[in-house]
């Protein structure tokens, strides 16, 4: 996601960092004890497992991708994925979970830099329409992931509720600080935006979002003021 000038770099399955943990075990090695080493290199392991799944899930689809891929493209042992996920659903949590964990820390870190709710909000929109406009953008995962899966008690359909929940949640905390007559009607409205968003990158070109979205909370903005 190609993100504001202020907002940090993240770590995502469309444009993964490279682990630092190999150079940590060559360090370990030299320096330390063989457990430790050992430590190590299995984070690696599991981190490369979930980097390449991440990436094969985000590019293609979570149905579409065995784990017999992943295995092969991590150029690991089939063993060393079940020893980390002892299922499929267990791998596709993780990657969800790990989603999930990222886009709040951007989340985060923007509003951090935006006190006044308004401002936030605005900035929020603007980081959002930047994901859209980027050329490796397939929608939000948690949301895709969803799409996949009709059965409402799947594990990994529970972790895209969640993040939809923590959205609206914390939409309408911003909002409650904007001092609007119905908070709760507004914040839905946003959230709704947000993912409404997410799944319409194909009907904006890459210069149009951030100006669509920010057109649209202004509109939202007005009416909740004027108590619509």
């Amino acid at each position: 996601m190609s993100s504001m000038s202020t907002a940090p770099v993240r770590r995502s399955p469309r444009g993964l960092a490279p682990t630092r943990r190999a150079r940590a075990v060559s360090k370990v090695t030299s320096k330390g004890s063989p457990k430790a080493a050992a430590e190590l290199a299995a984070s690696d392991v599991r981190d490369r497992i979930l980097d390449t799944a991440s990436k094969l899930f985000y590019q293609r689809g979570v149905r579409a991708v065995g784990v017999d891929l992943v295995v092969q493209e991590a150029e690991v042992a089939k063993m060393s994925l079940y020893r980390y996920f002892p299922t499929k659903d267990d791998l596709i949590v993780a990657f969800l979970e790990r989603e999930d964990l990222e886009f709040w820390e951007l989340w985060d870190s923007v509003a951090q830099q935006h006190p006044d709710p308004a401002d936030e909000l605005k900035a929020h929109m603007r980081w959002i329409g930047e994901r859209l406009a980027r050329e490796n953008y397939r929608g939000c995962p948690q949301i895709n992931v969803a799409a996949e899966f009709a059965e409402q008690d799947h594990p990994a359909r529970q972790v895209s509720q969640r993040h939809m929940q923590a959205l609206r949640s914390r939409l309408q905390d911003i909002v409650k600080r904007l001092d609007v007559p119905r908070p709760k009607p507004l914040a839905a409205q946003l959230a709704v935006l947000v993912n409404g968003a997410f799944v319409s990158s194909g009907l904006l070109s890459p210069e149009e979002a951030p100006g669509v979205l920010l057109g649209a909370l202004k509109a939202l903005l007005a009416g909740a003021q004027a108590g619509a």
